[in-house]
């Protein structure tokens, strides 16, 4: 192989692992603090409940800067308290759905669910299980059509932590999730009608899932250009964030009157 070719692999490489990996480092949060959608809040959250739910493998502080914004504006957000979003999918469900009971009983109503990849399509699953809990779900680069429609080193990872699953060590990715009963009924879950207003985004730079599967037909479509680590801090889907919200807080209102 030509010395040219390897470098311009060693570039490609490099600029996927700082597309990826920069929003997890903090890349990109200057940019949206200095956004007005961040710099001038409108306080119309109506004190609307919204439990944050993050992505594959992460936790609730990684996603702050979304619940952060999410309180400047009047909303009342909490974390899904999974720990980290590994492990098995029934037992994830089972613990996010107590967690939206908690959070809509103590916010007096319905709640908002805002997922991250994983974490929407597990919040998919408890707005059809329980959707009198749910006012409306946001699902930021959620594969539902396909859970497994992984992208880059995203297919590595998930067979290194079945493998690991398989050796003993619990809490990771069982083999059942992958090719088991419990994918059968997480699929069963994903493709079941929705009863609630449901918005799936997406972005064709995903880089991580294939965007393709993350169109859920019964969600309304919006396209973003970001990565997929960087849509937790990407301006333009705040922006598209903003009127969808605002409708579900009017509703709020409506039946509170």
């Amino acid at each position: 192989m030509r010395a040219a070719d390897v470098a311009t692999g060693a570039r490609t490489l490099a600029r996927a692992l700082y597309r990826e990996f920069g929003p997890v480092l903090g890349v990109g949060r200057v940019r949206l603090r200095r956004h007005p959608v961040w710099a001038a809040p409108t306080r119309d959250g109506d004190g609307v409940g919204v439990v944050v739910v993050p992505g594959f493998g992460g936790s609730d502080p990684s996603m702050a800067v979304l619940r952060r914004w999410l309180r400047s504006r009047g909303y009342r957000p909490t974390g899904a308290r999974l720990w980290l979003n590994l492990g098995c999918t029934g037992d994830l469900v089972d613990r996010l759905e107590q967690r939206v009971v908690e959070h809509a009983r103590a916010t007096g109503g319905p709640v908002v669910l805002l997922g991250h990849s994983r974490g929407g399509w597990l919040s998919r699953l408890v707005a059809v299980r329980r959707p009198e809990l749910v006012r409306g779900l946001v699902m930021l680069g959620s594969p539902v059509l396909d859970p497994l429609d992984a992208r880059g080193l995203a297919p590595l990872l998930l067979g290194v932590l079945v493998r690991m699953s398989a050796l003993g060590l619990p809490g990771l990715l069982d083999r059942e999730c992958i090719a088991g009963t419990c994918r059968d009924t997480t699929l069963d879950g994903l493709t079941a009608p929705l009863s609630v207003p449901a918005v799936a985004i997406f972005s064709r730079d995903d880089g991580v899932v294939g965007w393709e599967s993350c169109r859920d037909p019964a969600a309304e479509w919006v396209e973003v250009r970001s990565s997929h680590t960087g849509m937790g801090i990407d301006p333009e889907l705040y922006e598209h964030l903003v009127p969808r919200l605002r409708a579900w807080v009017r509703q709020h209102r409506i039946a509170a009157a």
